[in-house]
């Protein structure tokens, strides 16, 4: 299955496909964001079920995006309920004596009894952040730390595709942390009231003076658990996210998220009910504490 997935990534990849547009270096901006945010959504990717003709055409997408960043490119094809998910993975050139893993989840809800789920926050916000640090970070990998950029699939089977991922993975590429990028794009839930411009990280205060020193610029109001719930800290960082395997593995996690809203897996989940300009320092601030830990 895996070689022949591979032979359709091929042929796609020597087509001129006119969806799919070069990557450009450096940090994107708002109209990069934009544009993502729109591929990614777009009706024809029916909501991106794993296991979709939708999600493979995104699977594409991502190899593309990865590859036109200089990135080392690769597929991983697995199957969980019988369906067939494909985590797209990008490992910057050289050899390193570790490793930061940065992931996000594509897979979307899909189509259910008729109506689509864009899954605009939930997560193409996380991939479209991805697809930025892919081309704007790896130039910045001159010592002895390399980044591994991940997009996985099977997210809503079960957390299959991280999984997947950690098992093939693991020691090929020796791990000193995982970040991931799990719903990047609302303002709509403020931590503090009056600031919209606001992030979680969670599992980040192991790294508190460095993430910090990155919000120098933006000045975001960070926290560092769940709205100060004990109980739901635990439940998202260590329980319903693609972190939770690495966790499991005794490897350090960041969890960069806005939190859910009203609109998560709801049909009501657009690019139009995103604050781009929100996200766009979410990921400045999340590129620039990358940066200082290479």
């Amino acid at each position: 299955m895996e070689t022949g997935f591979k032979i359709l990534v091929l042929s796609c990849l020597l087509c001129c496909c006119t969806c799919l547009r070069a990557a450009r270096p450096g940090i994107t901006g708002r109209g990069d964001c934009e544009e993502e945010l729109l591929f990614l959504t777009d009706s024809l990717r029916d909501g991106r079920a794993m296991g979709s003709a939708g999600s493979q055409d995104v699977a594409f997408y991502l190899l593309r995006q990865m590859r036109d960043a200089g990135l080392r490119t690769s597929v991983q094809s697995f199957v969980h309920g019988g369906k067939a998910g494909h985590n797209v993975v990008g490992v910057t050139p050289g050899w390193f004596e570790e490793y930061i893993v940065v992931g996000a989840y594509y897979d979307g809800l899909g189509n259910l009894g008729g109506e689509f789920y864009p899954g605009a926050d939930s997560n193409a916000s996380g991939v479209a952040a991805l697809l930025s640090l892919a081309r704007s970070l790896p130039e910045l990998c001159t010592g002895r730390t390399g980044l591994v950029f991940v997009a996985f699939d099977g997210h809503n089977a079960s957390l299959s595709g991280s999984g997947a991922f950690l098992a093939k993975y693991r020691f090929e590429y020796p791990m000193a942390r995982m970040v991931n990028l799990d719903i990047l794009g609302s303002s709509l839930v403020p931590v503090h009231e009056g600031r919209p411009d606001y992030l979680l990280a969670l599992g980040g205060g192991q790294y508190r003076f460095s993430i910090e020193n990155a919000n120098r610029e933006d000045r975001l109001d960070l926290i560092y658990d769940y709205y100060g719930s004990d109980i739901f800290t635990d439940l998202f960082y260590r329980k319903i996210s693609d972190q939770r395997c690495f966790l499991e593995a005794g490897i350090p996690c960041v969890m960069f998220t806005s939190g859910i809203t009203m609109n998560t897996n709801k049909t009501s989940d657009t690019v139009s009910a995103l604050d781009i300009p929100v996200l766009e320092k979410r990921l400045g601030l999340i590129g620039r504490w990358l940066a200082s830990q290479l």
